[in-house]
C-alpha cells in the first residue's frame, strides 16, 4: 500500500490564483470516481481532502488556502457554496419600518451558469464545434459509472469562448472550495486607485494582527488533519506587495513547520493592464526583494513567468510553436504556466516511488543555490505514428523547451542539478518499435525504456549534470474551461497531425497534451539574478520613485537586500569548465571577493 504524504497549497495574490485555478481545474479533471477503475499513477489524496457537509454528503476539496484582495471574487462566495444550507440567517430585531437597498450581484458567464445546471442535475446542450464523442464509462460488472460534473463536461465538451468574460480567477473555477480556503484582505482593494497593495514593504507589514491570526487558524485546520505532511507548495505574486506578504508567510511556515518542504513558485504576468513607467519600476524592485526573501525562507524558489526578463523593459514574451496565446490575457498566460506546473510537481505526487518535496529540493539546491529556473515544451512536439526517440531526434541540437522563468538557457552544457519530467505519452510511444535486424538510426532508438531514452538525450546536452528523470503516461485533461488556443496542426490528443485538416473540417478540440518540463539550477540563473541586481542598483529610488520608500522600506534595507541578491548571483558563477565545485571552495572565493 502506498503512503500518502499530504501537501498544503497556498496561493498568494491575484495572478497566483489565476495560475492556481487552472492548475486545480486540471487536477479536478483528472479525478476518477469509479471504484472499479485501477488506481492512477498520481495520488490525488496528496492534494485533496475528504470531508462531510452538514447533510452528511461526502466532499472532496483542495487542501488549499488562497489570499486575495477586496473586490477580487465577483460571483464566488468567500465561504463557498458546498457547505451552505441554502438559508440566509436573519439577525434583524428592529420592529419598525425597514427600507432595503439591494445591489444586483455580478452576472455569471455561460460556463458558470452551466456548472450551476450540472450541480443541480441538469443537462448541457450538445457541443458546437468538432470533437470526438466520449462514450459512457462502464465498470467491469456492467454497471455505468457514476455520472459526475467531470464526466458531463468531458462527454459534451461544450466550447466556451471566455476570453472576453474572464475578469477574475473565480470566473473560470470549476470545482468547489472548502469554507476555510478563501481569505480576503479587506485593507487593500483589487481595483481602483486608492488602497492598492503595490510595494514589497506593504505586504511585509500586513502579516500581523487579524490577518496573521486568520492565516494561522486556516493552516492549523488543514495541517492538523494530515497524517504525513510532506510540506507546502506556495504560489506567490512577485510583481506587487504580495511578494512581501509571501516572504513573511514562508518565514512563518519555516519557523512553525521546520523540516517540511516549502517549494515556492513566484509568478508574474507578462504585463499589467494599468501599467506605467513608475509601476514597472515598482514591479522590478518587488521582483528583486521577493526573490531574495522568498529564497531565504523556502526549500527552493522558482520564478514562473512568460516575460522575457524581470527588468523594466523586458524582451518579448516566450513563444511556443504550437500555442497561439495572447500574452496580454492573464487567462491565457496562466493556463500555460499551470500546464507546465502540473508536470513539474509530479515527483512528489506519484502513487508509487514518489520523491518527497525535501528530496527534490536537495537535488536542485546544491551549495545553497536556492533559486532554480523552469523550462517547458508545452505541448511537447510529437507526430502521430512516431515515438519519443523520433521526436527528440527531430529537435536536433536545440532543446525542445522554452524559458518559463525569464531565464534563457545558455546552452553551454553546465548545470548543477536538473529534474526533467515528461507527462502524457503512453508507454507504446516511449521507445522505438524497430523490428529485429533493422539498424537503429540513433542511440536514442537503441534505448529499451522511456527513462533511458530521455536520460540519454538530456545527458547529450548536459554531460556532467546530476539528473533526475520522471515519466508519467497520464495526460493532463484539457476539459473546459481550459482555453482552446492550440495550433490547428494538433489532434485531440495533442499530437501533430500527419495530414493537417482542411478549412472545411473546422477546428478540433485539443483534449489532452503531452508536456516536457525541466527544473534546473545552472549558471543561467546567476546571469538572470545579476542582471536584475544591476538594473535595480542603477536606479536612484529617492529621486525616481520616492513613494516606494515611503511604504516603510528604508534605503539601507533596500541596499542590503540588493547586496544579498548580488551574493546570491555570485554563487552560480561557474568558471570550472562545468565541474561542480564544493561549497568550501566557493566560500573561499567569497572571502576573496
Amino acid at each position: 500500500m502506498s503512503l500518502c504524504r499530504e501537501v498544503v497549497t497556498l496561493q498568494l495574490g491575484h495572478y497566483s490564483n489565476f495560475v492556481g485555478t487552472h492548475w486545480w481545474n486540471l487536477q479536478d479533471a483528472s479525478l476518477c470516481y469509479d471504484p472499479d477503475m485501477p488506481p492512477g499513477e498520481l495520488q490525488s489524496d496528496v492534494l485533496f481532502r475528504e470531508g462531510l457537509t452538514r447533510g452528511g454528503h461526502v466532499t472532496y476539496t483542495p487542501r488549499l488556502i488562497t489570499l486575495d484582495l477586496k473586490g477580487s471574487l465577483r460571483t464566488l462566495k468567500q465561504e463557498g457554496s458546498l457547505y451552505s444550507t441554502g438559508q440566509e440567517p436573519s439577525t434583524i430585531t428592529w420592529e419598525g419600518q425597514i427600507m432595503t437597498h439591494k445591489e444586483s450581484p455580478p452576472a455569471k458567464n455561460s460556463f458558470l451558469q452551466d456548472l450551476d445546471k450540472l450541480d443541480k442535475g441538469g443537462l448541457l446542450v450538445e457541443p458546437d464545434f468538432n470533437t470526438p464523442s466520449v462514450p459512457a464509462t462502464h465498470s467491469p460488472g456492467g454497471m455505468v459509472a457514476m455520472d459526475t460534473v467531470n464526466s458531463n463536461l468531458e462527454r459534451v465538451h461544450k466550447f466556451y469562448k471566455m476570453e472576453g468574460s474572464v475578469m477574475v480567477w473565480s470566473d473560470f473555477l470549476r470545482l468547489h472550495l472548502h469554507p476555510r480556503t478563501v481569505s480576503v484582505i479587506n485593507q487593500y482593494n483589487h481595483e481602483g486607485e486608492a488602497a492598492r497593495l503595490e510595494a514589497f514593504s506593504q505586504g511585509e507589514t500586513l502579516l500581523q494582527g487579524s490577518v496573521l491570526e486568520d492565516l494561522e487558524d486556516r493552516l492549523h485546520f488543514f495541517v492538523e488533519e494530515c497524517d504525513y505532511l510532506q510540506g507546502f507548495q506556495v504560489l506567490c505574486d512577485l510583481a506587487d506587495g504580495f511578494s512581501g506578504l509571501g516572504s513573511k508567510v514562508t518565514e512563518l511556515l519555516q519557523d512553525s513547520y521546520g523540516g517540511r518542504g516549502i517549494l515556492t513558485w513566484g509568478v508574474a504576468p507578462v504585463n499589467h493592464p494599468d501599467s506605467s513607467p513608475i509601476k514597472e519600476l515598482y514591479h522590478m524592485m518587488n521582483f528583486a526583494l521577493g526573490t531574495v526573501n522568498l529564497a531565504n525562507h523556502s526549500s527552493f524558489f522558482c520564478p514562473l513567468t512568460l516575460r522575457g526578463s524581470l527588468g523594466r523593459r523586458p524582451s518579448p514574451s516566450t513563444v511556443f510553436p504550437l500555442v497561439n496565446y495572447d500574452s496580454s490575457l492573464w487567462y491565457h498566460s496562466s493556463s500555460i504556466l499551470a500546464l507546465a506546473l502540473d508536470s513539474m510537481t509530479v515527483s512528489y505526487r506519484l502513487r508509487y516511488n514518489s520523491a518527497p518535496m525535501w528530496q527534490l529540493a536537495d537535488a536542485l539546491t546544491v551549495s545553497g543555490r536556492k533559486v532554480v529556473c523552469a523550462y517547458g515544451s508545452v505541448p511537447f512536439p510529437i507526430m502521430q505514428g512516431t515515438c519519443l526517440p523520433d521526436a527528440l531526434s527531430a529537435c536536433g541540437d536545440v532543446l525542445p523547451w522554452k524559458p518559463l522563468s525569464a531565464c534563457p538557457e545558455l546552452a553551454d552544457g553546465r548545470c548543477f542539478g536538473q529534474s526533467v519530467t515528461l507527462k502524457g505519452l503512453d508507454r507504446q510511444r516511449l521507445v522505438s518499435p524497430l523490428a529485429p535486424g533493422i539498424q537503429p538510426s540513433s542511440t536514442l532508438h537503441c534505448a529499451r525504456t522511456g527513462e533511458e531514452v530521455l536520460d540519454t538525450y538530456i545527458r547529450s546536452h548536459y554531460p556532467s549534470a546530476p539528473l533526475v528523470v520522471q515519466l508519467v503516461s497520464t495526460p493532463s485533461k484539457l476539459t473546459p474551461p481550459f482555453p482552446q488556443m492550440f495550433s490547428s496542426l494538433l489532434d485531440p490528443q495533442g499530437l501533430i497531425q500527419r495530414h493537417p485538416p482542411t478549412t472545411a473540417a473546422g477546428p478540433a478540440a485539443v483534449l489532452a497534451a503531452p508536456v516536457l518540463t525541466s527544473v534546473q539550477s545552472s549558471s543561467a540563473v546567476g546571469q538572470m539574478l545579476a542582471e536584475l541586481q544591476k538594473a535595480c542598483v542603477s536606479v536612484e529610488m529617492r529621486r525616481s520613485a520616492p513613494s516606494f520608500l515611503c511604504q516603510g522600506l528604508e534605503a539601507g534595507d533596500l541596499a542590503e537586500n540588493l547586496e544579498q541578491l548580488r551574493v546570491l548571483a555570485y554563487h552560480y558563477r561557474d568558471d570550472s569548465g562545468g565541474t561542480l565545485r564544493s561549497s568550501s571552495e566557493e566560500e573561499d572565493d567569497d572571502d576573496v571577493d
